[in-house]
């Protein structure tokens, strides 16, 4: 049974190793915005994108942070480049990189040439500094609907249709193509069709990208394996984040993320010193949770926002990514069900040797998020 103990913790380890070595020196990626206005007589792609990567000869598909790639040095270069340095970079060089992005015109391939290009100044080490990259298209479109193609190694990119109403918004990786973007816009689509549609942008920002909401779970999760107790606690944390996600993505609440971020790396604190200090819920713990609910419901607003909701199926697909959510929620439970509460819950050194243990890292990630959110 030892054996075995090791065995699940060495698991958790390898699991969460990306947030411990991650949260020391991350150097976070996010997904490329692209807003394409396709017409008859042509196309336009305006792209907000971590260009740098890309420069640098970073593959970006299944990567967290840059930090994990041999390119990572030239990328850091790069990075403290001026605006007026880095358009010429991007100019001499990023046409290169241009073959890979097309739009399929019936059978018929079409290439984007780079018309202008604008790059951010120099911030946040810690963070990607957005370039935007305006992309044409000068041959007509003959076609009804198009698909746009993204090159492999590029990472993910959030594609809203411009220019039209009910147009297509879609999530895609490295190497995928679109669905059919219709140039009229999405007249047919089906309010199941927009929820089914956002529930993997939901589920995403779980799994595997909110590392800030999985250690909040896990917080919750580490005071009790009993049911009830964690029951009470997911229940308010959803009902609070639900709120604060219909609000922020109504725009009736807009909290910058300035504010936003230090308090969830906060929330993330108190949850796990709460449990190093209590070993059982407390009256007013669910109330503390539905607080910090409400916190990072703005934070999957932020995201939501960015990606867009279509105007003409805007609830379904608000539900369908708030569904997407929950069942990343619950699949962080249950991966904690069966790989530790199922075979160590009920023993009397649990909470010891592995709850308090846990929280107390869970805490030490959550504190440092903190201080580089608001002082570095």
């Amino acid at each position: 049974m030892h054996s075995f103990l090791r065995s699940m913790i060495a698991f958790w380890v390898f699991l969460l190793s990306p947030v411990v070595t991650g949260f020391v020196t991350a150097h976070e990626l996010r997904p490329a915005v692209g807003d394409l206005t396709v017409t008859p007589q042509g196309a336009v792609l305006t792209l907000s994108m971590n260009i740098e990567a890309l420069l640098a000869g970073i593959d970006l598909d299944n990567l967290e942070n840059t930090d994990a790639s041999p390119g990572s040095g030239r990328y850091d270069r790069l990075r403290d480049l001026s605006p007026e340095t880095l358009q010429t970079q991007i100019k001499t060089f990023f046409p290169r990189l241009l073959p890979g992005i097309l739009l399929q015109d019936g059978n018929q391939l079409q290439r984007f040439t780079l018309s202008a290009v604008s790059v951010d100044a120099v911030g946040d080490p810690n963070l990607p500094r957005d370039s935007l990259l305006e992309l044409t298209i000068e041959e007509p479109i003959t076609s009804p609907s198009v698909l746009f193609h993204w090159p492999k190694g590029f990472g993910a990119l959030i594609l809203r249709q411009m220019g039209t109403d009910n147009g297509y918004t879609g999530y895609l990786g490295g190497g995928e193509k679109s669905d059919p973007i219709r140039l009229a816009g999405n007249v047919n689509q089906t309010a199941i069709s927009a929820l089914i549609q956002y529930i993997p942008v939901g589920f995403d920002h779980i799994l595997p990208k909110g590392l800030d909401h999985i250690l909040f779970v896990l917080g919750l999760y580490f005071l009790s394996v009993r049911f009830g107790v964690l029951l009470w606690q997911i229940s308010a944390f959803t009902v609070a984040h639900t709120v604060t996600l219909a609000l922020g993505a109504m725009g009736l609440v807009t909290v910058p993320a300035t504010i936003v971020e230090p308090l969830i790396a906060a929330s993330i604190v108190f949850v796990a010193v709460e449990n190093i200090a209590s070993p059982k819920l407390h009256a007013w713990r669910p109330a503390v949770v539905f607080g910090f609910g409400l916190l990072h419901g703005l934070g999957f607003a932020s995201v939501l926002g960015e990606f867009g909701l279509p105007q003409g199926q805007f609830i379904p697909a608000l539900i369908g990514f708030n569904i997407g959510v929950e069942l990343g929620q619950l699949t962080v439970i249950a991966i904690m069900i069966l790989t530790l509460g199922l075979w160590f819950g009920s023993q009397s050194w649990f909470r010891t040797r592995i709850a308090v243990p846990a929280s107390a890292l869970i805490g030490i990630i959550g504190a440092w998020w903190c201080v580089e959110r608001t002082l570095l």
